[in-house]
């Protein structure tokens, strides 16, 4: 169940015309997951996985994010707030990329970015109902 809202809501924001953000380390965190022999039976080949993201992108409504001058600050600043260690320096530095683009919603079921208090953390699976979210 949880896997077809989160296909659901891909779906819409695929089709819909608001503006996205999809930042480099999720493209290749998806990569990585979706290709994975030990997380699924049957992965996608890399081909397909790629294919994904270039439809995402093709939209003219979908932007890519990755650091951009100055980022180093920025990281250096989201990860003294807090002890960041371990698993959760890739979630700061997610959470740095979007902080450097001014982005303050991020769509996860991964509750450790709420520890990142400019974050608005909304968990697609729980509040989407077939409508795009505000």
């Amino acid at each position: 169940e949880c896997h077809q809202k989160a296909a659901t809501f891909l779906q819409s924001i695929a089709k819909g015309t608001e503006v996205c953000y999809l930042a480099w380390p999720t493209s290749m965190s998806y990569l990585r997951m979706a290709t994975h022999s030990h997380m699924f039976a049957s992965p996608l080949s890399p081909s397909e996985a790629r294919g994904n993201i270039n439809h995402l992108l093709s939209r003219p409504h979908i932007r890519s994010l990755s650091e951009g001058e100055g980022f180093w600050s920025v990281y250096t600043q989201v990860a003294s707030e807090l002890p960041v260690r371990g698993n959760l320096v890739p979630d700061a530095y997610l959470a740095a990329i979007l902080k450097q683009h001014g982005i303050r919603t991020l769509y996860t079921r991964d509750r450790d970015f709420m520890k990142f208090s400019f974050l608005r953390v909304v968990d697609p699976t729980e509040e989407f109902e077939g409508e795009h979210p505000s």
